[in-house]
């Protein structure tokens, strides 16, 4: 039986009915890309239960989103290829499908949706998918509801957002106690043989071929950002979270700062596009420590360590997931214009504007940025591992941002540069998460710092020197330093 979904989680979008008669309900997979741990998935299953009708899933690609490339299709399509597999063996109609030019997939949603009794689709407060969403809403006439699987902690149960993550902290430990009891399924399709068996009309298949074999050269995306090695998808997603669990969780609290160490855990692609659930590592990290609920302090304190009752570096890996990143989704969500500059807090504000014309040591445009062609090995180096993998290491990523802002003639343009590299270039760009690192450089979740200095202001202070006499990072310099 498939459990129901938390009411918390689910978001009607719109006043049309739930058409009982129809043929399939629809699950229109657009963040939650995964089989398991879904709560979408989840969602649209019950539904298909209680209608006793089979289940639809479409899962599409299109090529007109920013900063589309073959690095991002790349790692997408392996999802899309995972679920497919998975769906397809569960007995599971599924229609993935990827657009080969901008707008040709346009109309396949209301298609679909024409035999549908209901339609179920995520949740996800970030880049164009509110808006997707909610054009779908205002046109769709049948019910559509959206559902939260983005986190540990339903958005609707923050009424705000947070300046910091010591009060975000607090919240949590305050309210988080019973989410932690309703996690999803891991395995729904494992129970639902109700759902297998629909067939769509032919007319979709041949205006709208199915398949995910598409070579990336062939669409209109830019092909001059390259696939990176790390491959996409739900296989590669756990694979990876097992051997960072297997062999990394325990040193995570001491060394995952020192870039030598390699002590992070690699996840945050997987958690951006779906292919991971933040429930299942959630759920593997205490399953590892031999956790249970009576370990958990009783007062919220919004200190970093010791309420979960666990190992410290399973505290600290625990306050990265779900703090850190939570606390991005939140103010995401709480605030739709989240990537304007005038969204930084007041008095990040006013101490830019007081230095926004201070003289700049060295003055670097987009381009010589984009080829890590400055005066700085370090900053290079990051640049260099972001161009080439797609990711830049956790610590690493907070100076590249401080210098960007130390480099640009103003604080608008260093917001400018870091959001157009990170976006075109990570493989977690474009997320919550990353606005959160991004804004963080300029003084979002964070306080004023003193001394004042010269084109910071009062925003926390980074350099190099200090950087190189912190870390342990020889090894990471003779990978990305030549």
């Amino acid at each position: 039986m498939i459990r129901p979904v938390p009411a918390m989680r689910v978001q009607v979008r719109n006043d049309a009915p739930v058409r009982s008669g129809r043929s399939y309900v629809l699950y229109w997979m657009i963040a939650a890309r995964r089989t398991r741990y879904s709560y979408g998935l989840q969602r649209a299953l019950w539904w298909a239960q209680q209608l006793k009708r089979p289940l639809v899933v479409l899962e599409a690609l299109r090529v007109g989103y920013p900063w589309a490339s073959d690095r991002i299709h790349r790692f997408v399509l392996d999802g899309m290829a995972d679920n497919r597999r998975a769906l397809t063996e569960a007995g599971i109609a599924v229609h993935s499908y990827v657009e080969r030019a901008p707008g040709e997939g346009r109309g396949l949603l209301d298609a679909l949706a024409q035999d549908a009794c209901v339609v179920v689709t995520d949740r996800y407060p970030c880049f164009f998918l509110p808006r997707m969403v909610e054009a779908a809403a205002a046109r769709l006439p049948v019910h559509l509801e959206a559902v939260d699987s983005n986190g540990i902690l339903p958005l609707a149960a923050a009424d705000r957002a947070f300046p910091t993550a010591h009060s975000f902290r607090r919240h949590l430990q305050k309210t988080l106690r019973p989410h932690l009891a309703a996690f999803p399924m891991p395995d729904p399709l494992a129970v639902a043989p109700f759902a297998r068996g629909a067939a769509l009309s032919p007319e979709i298949a041949q205006r709208w071929p199915d398949g995910v074999d598409v070579s990336c050269e062939a669409l209109p995306i830019d092909h001059s950002v390259a696939p990176v090695s790390t491959r996409g998808g739900s296989a590669a997603g756990e694979a990876a979270a097992a051997r960072f669990l297997r062999q990394r969780l325990d040193r995570y609290g001491d060394e995952r700062n020192h870039p030598d160490a390699h002590a992070a855990s690699g996840l945050s692609p997987y958690l951006h596009f779906g292919h991971l659930s933040a429930h299942q590592v959630v759920d593997a990290v205490l399953q590892q420590e031999d956790w249970d609920p009576e370990r958990l302090a009783p007062t919220a304190s919004g200190s970093r360590g010791g309420w979960w009752g666990l190992s410290p570096s399973a505290e600290g890996f625990l306050d990265e997931l779900i703090t850190w990143r939570e606390l991005g989704y939140v103010f995401c969500d709480q605030v739709p214009d989240y990537d304007r500059y005038e969204r930084l807090p007041d008095w990040a504000l006013q101490t830019l504007a007081e230095h926004a014309a201070d003289r700049r040591p060295h003055v670097y445009d987009l381009d010589t940025l984009d080829r890590a062609a400055t005066h700085d090995p370090i900053w290079n180096a990051a640049q260099r591992q972001l161009r080439e993998e797609g990711r830049i290491h956790n610590y690493l990523r907070m100076l590249w941002g401080k210098k960007i802002l130390h480099w640009t003639p103003g604080p608008r343009d260093a917001l400018a540069v870091m959001i157009e590299l990170n976006n075109r270039y990570a493989l977690d760009g474009r997320d919550p998460n990353s606005y959160s690192g991004i804004f963080w450089v300029l003084g979002r979740f964070d306080r004023a710092w003193g001394p004042e200095r010269p084109i910071f202001g009062k925003v926390r202070y980074m350099t190099s020197d200090s950087t190189r006499r912190k870390l342990r990072l020889s090894g990471y310099l003779e990978r990305w330093g030549a």
